[in-house]
């Protein structure tokens, strides 16, 4: 299944590559061997785009004691910090970073109900680059949850990435599992708990949304 993001991409680069050959193979006076290397990288590129940019379901029965992984990828942060945006106060915060190999639909680690939707342009350092949560593009959603927790969860668009895309509203009642949102083409995906939380992961242990516990409350 093709993530609905993918399809205006995957089109307009099915459409140019396949004009490119059609131009190379019929009428520009080029060798067989150039042919072949152009033909052999467009559909290399297609096959790329649609990997990148697959949607496998993954169902979730909602456990409100627990906190899934919000994304695909590598934990790359766990440690003591102050979120500074919205709560302005000392939290856990736990990143996964997403190569341009993860699937990259984000999901909602909790369930709640949407108080905030933030979002900043910036830079595009690297998305494991300490201070990419506060300089790169980003969107902040912030969750409160039925019990009372407030919790925040922060899409940060890396070197590559150049596209946030948050589905979150604010007002909106979301369930544990459904989708966030997307980042195209590496990123990173921080969440940011309180000091009482439990993590039952590592440092660079693969996750993935909706399948790994980060923890419990």
């Amino acid at each position: 299944m093709i993530h609905r993001e993918g399809y205006r991409i995957i089109t307009a680069a099915f459409i140019v590559l396949a004009a490119l050959n059609i131009l190379l193979f019929r009428y520009v006076d080029a060798s067989f061997g150039l042919r072949l290397a152009v033909l052999f990288l467009s559909v290399l590129k297609v096959s790329f785009l649609l990997y990148f940019f697959r949607a496998p379901k993954r169902s979730l029965t909602p456990d409100s004691s627990m906190v899934v992984a919000p994304a695909d990828g590598k934990i790359v942060v766990i440690e003591e910090t102050t979120e500074k945006e919205f709560l302005k106060e000392p939290r856990l915060q736990m990143s996964v970073f997403m190569s341009p190999f993860n699937m990259h639909s984000n999901r909602y680690p909790v369930s709640g109900t949407i108080r905030e939707v933030i979002y900043h342009p910036g830079k595009f350092l690297v998305a494991w680059h300490p201070k990419s949560s506060e300089l790169n593009e980003r969107c902040t959603i912030v969750i409160g949850t039925p019990g009372g927790e407030d919790i925040v969860v922060r899409q940060i668009a890396g070197a590559v990435a150049r596209r946030i895309v948050t589905y979150a509203r604010p007002g909106m009642v979301v369930q544990q599992g459904e989708e966030l949102g997307f980042i195209k083409f590496g990123s990173r995906v921080d969440v940011f708990l309180p000091l009482s939380f439990l993590p039952e992961v590592n440092l660079n242990q693969k996750v993935k949304a909706n399948r790994t516990s980060f923890g419990k409350f």
